[in-house]
């Protein structure tokens, strides 16, 4: 090893006196000038007139160097001209290997060709991160080739010859774990193995057949993607890419000249660019470029090339920035070849783009610095609101990482506030492990914020952020794979809670409440509570609105204290997993949520559509000095007070500067929990003088006062207060929303009905009587006393009729007995009962039904599917 340490290091000396054309490629007849390029000491190009051995020298040098070295500041790139090497080669850390043909038939790799493997540590290969293989054909003599990689290990553009192995085996020939990556834009003549692979996404490619999958596998535009049906196996199958733009990369066109290769938007793709000829696109000379070279580049003369109009390029290496890069002209490209790494400074933002058409970034690794940034990479400015749909600027293979190699800080990684941006890969890590690493060290509120529409993003892994590790504000949105795990290092329940302190945790994936049209395939919310028994309330936050669907969701409890768990998948749906034992207490699935707009907190959707209040104002009579507009300043340590006791008459209005539409009203006092309004009257108006007739009326019961009405357009609300008491009346935060239910006036509340003097009856009868099902007891039980078959049933009476819209069924301590298909009968008089209300398939001991809100005496649940397990429920709750 360090034999060829030394090589590299006298290599990298004669680049100071070797004197090259900007354009053109030297002769590089021996290794010793491989690395004699326009992009300096670690870019080696290797041309195939050279000796094989001198090859494999340098090569395998540089793997020794970085096999196991996770958090190297060393980078390179080892470059193939179009030709034939026989080699056995392995790729490390921080290592990029590209062929340099326009295409990747150009460059072939045979012999024991090309392997990532996880031998540094025992066949592990979940963190084998931060490498990069593209543009290139691989033809093993074994007729094998095996890359287990982890996140930041992106494949593309490869031809691969025979079987293609996705992870590796221990010491004992047992498959070690691997946890995701990128295929794209390749073909495997072969079969493709994923073996321990967690998750894996696919786009854009074609293979012999692919032969299993874990927990979340997403193919979106493969030629010949894999049969099956979610959750088990966990395939998610896309047939196109709705809109895409392949990664620029660098090649060597005819006359012996560094090129840049810009691929063309395209639209509803499936398959492979280059398999029936070259990739369409646009190539660009190399004299367009800038190209920054880690021991002479500053932020000032970056800036000074683009702001001149060059492209630019960063070689491998370590760039510390004390100014932000300024991408401000239409369609710049920014490619980084040897995933450079750019960390800030002095806090400032590393880089930002304009909000212009066509920008290209890719290949960087984006370290936080030690002075808390507001964002790594800013993609438009705030408020951006340019239409880019005809040439979107696009993101390729980006990489962000808080801590780790050091301590490092921002409030989010990536802001996306451009619209009609698509991203192509991101792996957006907090770290968990390394240097500079704790709850209060490396800080990061945010992986992602979306505040642009129309946003697209391919492959978005996003793990281990403070509070929402993917928040989406925009209108539009589409992402095709997602996978995070929330952070492991959280110290305890009260530091980590969402929505004002009322819900535990954050969710991983929240989309947020105003937003009216988004789609998402193919999730994946893993936990790993190491530090203290904390519960996520829901792993994925939707609002319930018909624009907004989630296709394939899993929850997975990877490890943790005792006592912690993600107690549902999405919107308070899907069972909560808590422990590697049972399969169900690890994980969870939901096929599909289609948002209804009928749901409110507990309903169908389980988050509500809160309207966004921005220029909004608030004027009280009478006034205090405790000011109306702190009813509107999202924070709950203000309040809005009236400054005297409670009298008919007093009342607040609302100007929302435009109409809306909206049909409820949240008045939260809590923190000033006796001043409530005793009574109110809502009313609303266009013009802010005619108001009519009140929309809703009612009495307030506790500190959190809902009125929920008829929908309604308006521009203005008034809330009068009609009731006495001593008490101020006082609110802390005053919200408004649209497809609202609950509260005290109308729609479902989410609470669980009383089921005192409820009866249970059920076909066929036990011992395990239904009486069970009502007792309060987990440990009783109601079962059917034989094996599972269609046509099974449980009635419930609950006395009187009542008004719910969720039924929650649950096995827990009898895990394997829940129905295997289930379908819910409503009825007033127990005889008369209808078409079904919700039918479904059992996947856990915790089965949830939810319908549209429905009045009924009786409910019936009938069992549908087949089972050698007696079905049984130890539980059986209903709520509003």
């Amino acid at each position: 090893m360090k034999k060829w340490i030394a090589i590299i290091a006298t290599l990298a000396l004669l680049v100071s006196t070797y004197v090259v054309s900007p354009d053109r490629l030297e002769a590089a007849p021996s290794p010793s000038t491989a690395n004699q390029t326009i992009f300096g000491p670690n870019v080696y190009v290797f041309d195939p007139s050279m000796p094989a051995a001198d090859i494999q020298a340098v090569t395998g040098a540089v793997f020794n160097e970085q096999e196991s070295n996770e958090f190297s500041n060393q980078r390179y790139a080892l470059l193939f001209k179009p030709g034939t090497y026989n080699m056995d080669m392995k790729v490390g850390f921080f290592t990029h290997v590209a062929g340099l043909g326009q295409n990747p038939g150009q460059v072939n790799l045979t012999g024991g060709a090309l392997n990532v493997d996880a031998k540094w540590d025992n066949g592990n290969a979940t963190r084998n991160f931060w490498r990069a293989i593209e543009n290139l054909s691989i033809t093993p003599a074994s007729g094998m080739t095996r890359i287990a990689v982890s996140q930041a290990a992106p494949l593309r553009r490869l031809n691969i010859n025979g079987e293609l192995q996705l992870f590796d085996f221990d010491n004992n020939w047992n498959a070690g774990w691997a946890s995701g990556g990128l295929l794209a834009d390749s073909v495997v003549n072969g079969t493709i193995v994923p073996g321990s692979q967690q998750q894996w996404f696919s786009r854009n490619s074609q293979y012999g057949n692919w032969t299993n999958g874990v927990w979340n596998m997403v193919f979106v535009g493969d030629t010949n993607p894999p049969a099956g049906q979610f959750p088990d196996p966990p395939y998610t199958v896309v047939e196109e890419a709705p809109i895409l733009r392949e990664k620029p990369y660098l090649y060597i066109d005819g006359a012996g000249q560094y090129r840049v290769f810009v691929p063309s938007l395209q639209h509803d793709r499936k398959g492979v660019s280059w398999v029936n000829g070259s990739t369409p696109g646009e190539s660009l000379s190399i004299d367009t470029f800038h190209i920054a070279r880690p021991e002479t580049a500053t932020a000032a003369n970056i800036n000074a090339a683009l702001s001149q109009g060059k492209n630019l390029i960063f070689t491998p290496g370590i760039y510390h920035l004390s100014e932000t890069i300024q991408v401000n002209r239409a369609n710049t490209v920014v490619l980084g070849i040897g995933l450079p790494t750019l960390i800030p400074t002095n806090g400032q933002v590393t880089m930002k783009v304009a909000d212009v058409d066509g920008v290209k970034v890719a290949g960087l690794v984006l370290d936080a610095g030690p002075v808390l940034s507001t964002s790594l990479l800013e993609v438009g400015p705030n408020g951006s609101n340019a239409s880019h749909a005809a040439n979107p600027t696009s993101l390729h293979d980006l990489f962000f990482r808080i801590g780790g190699a050091a301590i490092g800080k921002n409030d989010a990684s990536l802001t996306i506030n451009s619209n009609d941006v698509i991203g192509d890969h991101f792996w957006i890590w907090r770290a968990d492990h390394g240097a500079g690493v704790g709850w209060t060290d490396n800080i990061s509120k945010n992986g992602l914020v979306v505040n642009g529409n129309q946003v697209t993003i391919y492959g978005l892994f996003n793990e281990h952020h403070h509070e929402y590790q993917t928040l989406w504000n925009g209108n539009g949105g589409r992402v095709y794979f997602y996978q995070s795990e929330i952070p492991y290092d959280v110290p305890d329940q009260a530091g980590w809670m969402s929505q004002n302190g009322t819900v535990n945790g954050y969710a991983s994936y929240k989309v947020a409440d105003h937003v009216t049209d988004h789609e998402v395939w193919g999730l994946g919310v893993y936990s790993f509570f190491r530090d203290a028994p904390v519960k996520l309330e829901s792993g994925i936050e939707v609002p319930d609105t018909t624009g907004v669907k989630v296709h394939h969701a899993t929850s997975i409890w990877l490890a943790g204290t005792p006592g912690s768990e993600i107690t549902h998948v999405i919107n308070k749906l899907g069972g909560r997993v808590y422990a590697n034992s049972p399969a169900e207490g690890m994980r969870q699935t939901v096929n599909a949520f289609i948002g209804t707009g009928t749901g409110g907190p507990g309903g169908p959707g389980g988050v509500e559509t809160a309207l966004d209040r921005t220029g909004w104002t608030a004027s009280s009579s009478p006034s205090s000095g405790d000011a109306a507009a702190n009813l509107l300043d999202g924070n709950m340590a203000t309040r809005w007070s009236a400054g005297t006791a409670m009298v008919p008459g007093q009342s607040l209005t609302i100007d929302m500067k435009s109409a809306k539409s909206f049909n409820k009203i949240v008045m939260d006092s809590t923190g000033s929990n006796d001043d409530y309004a005793r009574g109110f009257e809502v009313y609303v108006s266009s013009d802010g003088v005619n108001y009519g007739s009140a929309a809703v009326s009612g009495t307030g019961g506790g500190p959190v006062v809902e009125a929920v009405f008829p929908a309604q357009s308006a521009r203005y609300i008034k809330i009068v207060q009609t009731g006495t008491a001593s008490n101020w009346w006082s609110i802390r935060e005053l919200n408004v929303y649209t497809n609202g239910s609950g509260g005290n006036n109308g729609g479902g509340t989410g609470a669980e009905l009383s089921r005192s003097g409820w009866v249970a009856a059920s076909t066929p009868s036990s011992g395990d009587i239904a009486a069970n099902l009502l007792d309060g007891d987990m440990g009783t039980r109601w079962s059917a006393g034989a094996p599972m078959a269609p046509g099974q049933s449980l009635t419930i009476d609950m006395g009187n009729s009542q008004s719910f819209s969720k039924i929650v069924m649950d096995s827990t301590g009898s895990n394997d007995d829940y129905a295997r298909g289930y379908e819910v009968y409503v009825s007033q008089d127990g005889v008369s009962y209808g078409n079904a209300i919700a039918s479904g398939t059992g996947s856990g001991p915790v089965v949830t039904a939810q319908f549209a809100q429905t009045n009924a005496r009786y409910i019936k649940v009938v069992q549908t599917g087949t089972a050698s397990n007696w079905w049984s429920i130890r539980e059986f709750k209903v709520y509003n």
